[in-house]
């Protein structure tokens, strides 16, 4: 077993993380689901040797709390017994319907299989930093648009042939594009970005390349036989280009910043965080997010029901009861989605209602607009010894109370203590656990400065005050987040902090 894992660092199983309630470990398997009796093993483990809770992050990985380091060095055994190979090296992730969902464009997984074995060879697992990742999104109803990463790889339709979209830094609304390309030149231009922010240093992520690198990068295919990795100079991390003619820019030499195809990098951009979002303002895609909750139709009249683990995280013997009933049901496979969720595969319709309505009972999500699925919740007091306030039971209470003022505009955290581990991200409203109780912090994050407080105890009360403010300014359509922004932080902050 490897030391414990640092903060940000990726909590795998060989180096699990401390965290307020133990030690956390992080797993990703290698088949990219599990079946129902390795689940049912896992949540049996979770019970033995850790505080049993079980999570699923906000990028579809499970989390397993609670444990000491001999009880981490057990589970890892247990893990083995299982069967269950899980992931290690350098991210590189596909949706959680990869090859199943018939609206797919294509499958990812042999691209990605591709560009893990390509990483390996290269030997940069080792020089990368923990939080560099890959997506490589076939499309489909439960595309990768919302997960940040390093490097992006979608497929497109082009002339009725599979080509590949590449960018860099960020999610499918903010990376910055690249280039199109057939599938093996992608996975040698995804290898050398890799390499170039390898020559950087360890805590270097794609945002980090220089306007000459994307443009070197985006243009080197032109001159470049599909299977040849460009030399990449030791000094600069750059790509030189064979012709002194870029056919990005149209002229010789150097272009200004200004001048390129590609706009600078900006914005943080996460990779690995797990929990909830990335460093940034929350991205307004142009299509709804798609939610991993429901039923997906798949072909030879099954389906795919998606469950959601209210807050990301459920005990793990209600996960073991919903698991054997599955089983029964003749689920075939479990897999992890983003927006903390479980997709159970091959059950027909009459199961999956079955199924659902199981789920429910033992308090999962089974709705997509449920109002839980719009609060961001660390475990808090009394599970985290860092926790100062009672994170989930204020949830609970805000979601049942206030669920108008929870639409698909907004974001509400609640965090514990100012570390943010739930959602580390900028947040429409903010209760952070402190001192002085709950503090509430509008569009920012855990670790800023609390504009007002009250008792940890009556944190819900002042969040329904907010939300009847906002009943009584709201404009005809209008969102939470628009009224939100025309009543600013005093005009919020005020509401939340009246007896």
């Amino acid at each position: 077993m490897n030391a414990f894992s640092r903060r940000g660092a990726c909590p795998a199983l060989s180096a699990p993380m401390q965290t307020g309630d133990g030690l956390l470990v992080r797993l990703n398997p290698v088949a990219g689901g599990l079946s129902p009796n390795s689940l049912i093993g896992l949540g049996e483990s979770a019970l033995r040797h850790g505080n049993g809770i079980m999570e699923v992050t906000a990028r579809g990985s499970l989390q397993i709390r609670g444990l000491t380091p001999a009880s981490a060095r057990l589970l890892a055994m247990e893990v083995d017994a299982l069967g269950i190979a899980v992931r290690t090296g350098v991210p590189v992730e596909t949706g959680p319907l990869a090859g199943l969902d018939p609206q797919e464009i294509a499958d990812p997984r042999p691209l990605a299989e591709c560009i893990r074995a390509a990483i390996e060879e290269a030997g940069l697992a080792q020089r990368l930093g923990p939080k560099v990742s890959v997506i490589v999104d076939g499309g489909g109803r439960l595309n990768m648009d919302v997960v940040t990463a390093d490097v992006r790889l979608a497929a497109v339709r082009m002339d009725a042939a599979i080509q590949w979209k590449m960018s860099v830094a960020g999610d499918g609304q903010s990376a910055k594009s690249l280039i199109t390309v057939e599938e093996d030149s992608a996975r040698d231009i995804a290898v050398a970005i890799l390499r170039m922010v390898a020559e950087k240093d360890r805590e270097a992520h794609a945002r980090d390349l220089t306007e000459r690198q994307l443009v070197s990068l985006a243009s080197w295919h032109s001159f470049t036989p599909p299977s040849v990795l460009p030399d990449i100079s030791p000094a600069r991390g750059e790509i030189e280009l064979s012709s002194p003619l870029s056919p990005i820019t149209g002229v010789a030499g150097r272009a200004a910043a200004s001048e390129l195809p590609i706009s600078p990098l900006a914005g943080e951009m996460s990779g690995r965080t797990e929990g909830g979002a990335q460093d940034r303002l929350p991205v307004k895609l142009s299509e709804p997010i798609p939610s991993p909750i429901g039923l997906f139709p798949l072909a030879r009249n099954t389906a795919a029901l998606g469950i959601g683990l209210p807050f990301g995280s459920m005990p793990a013997q209600k996960l073991i009861g919903l698991t054997q009933h599955a089983l029964t049901l003749g689920a075939a496979e479990i897999r992890l989605a983003p927006h903390r969720a479980l997709l159970f595969i091959g059950l027909s319709p009459t199961a999956c209602h079955s199924l659902q309505q199981a789920a429910a009972t033992l308090g999962f999500v089974t709705d997509p607009a449920d109002p839980r699925t719009k609060i961001a919740a660390c475990p808090g007091a009394p599970a985290c010894a860092s926790g100062r306030v009672a994170t989930r039971d204020i949830a609970e209470t805000i979601a049942a109370e206030n669920r108008d003022l929870l639409d698909a505009s907004v974001t509400l955290h609640i965090s514990g203590c100012a570390k943010g581990c739930a959602h580390p991200g900028r947040a429409a409203l903010t209760l952070v656990g402190g001192d002085n109780g709950a503090g509430l912090v509008v569009d920012g994050t855990a670790k800023a400065l609390p504009a007002g407080y009250r008792p940890g105890y009556d944190a819900a009360r002042g969040v329904g005050r907010i939300a009847a403010a906002i009943r009584e300014a709201r404009f005809r359509g209008e969102t939470t987040a628009g009224c939100l922004t025309r009543l600013g932080a005093a005009g919020v902050t005020e509401p939340y902090r009246q007896e």
